[in-house]
Formats: C-alpha cells, structure tokens, sequence
C-alpha cells in the first residue's frame, strides 16, 4: 500500500469535522503547486492531456518541453 512507502497526508479535514486531523501546512502548500502546474500544463498542451506521445520516452520529451516552456512565459511575465 501507499502508507507502507512512506506517504502521509497532506490535505487538510473538512472545516466542520469534529476532530480534524493534523497536516503539514507547508507541504500542502507544495502540494498545492505541483497540482496547479500539472493542471496548467494539462490545459495548454492538448497533445499532453491526450497522451499523443506512444513511448514513455517521447512523453517525457513532450512533458520537458512544455514545462521550459511554461517556464520561460512565466519568467517573462515577472521579469
């Protein structure tokens, strides 16, 4: 299972449980992140969201790509 591997919870109980439980705060935030990048990657590269790319290799080709990409416009916007 995924608890014998070591993974522990990271989102937060439901604001009207009785005994919520205990989470990383700053993890979630992490969490957080990571989910929004994928979401955002997802939703602007068609040909990742569709798995076009049949190897394993070629979609993480594909994946690096868009995500330099991704990188580059958000680095241009702040700077």
């Amino acid at each position: 299972m995924i608890w014998e591997q070591g993974a522990i919870d990271v989102i937060p109980s439901k604001s009207n449980r009785k005994l919520p439980k205990e989470f990383d705060a700053e993890l979630y935030k992490e969490r957080n992140k990571t989910e929004r990048f994928f979401g955002r990657l997802k939703a602007s590269f068609r040909r990742i969201a569709m798995r076009y790319e049949k190897t394993s290799q070629n979609f993480l080709a594909m994946i690096k790509l868009a995500s330099v990409r991704l990188w580059i416009e958000y680095y241009e916007s702040v700077a």
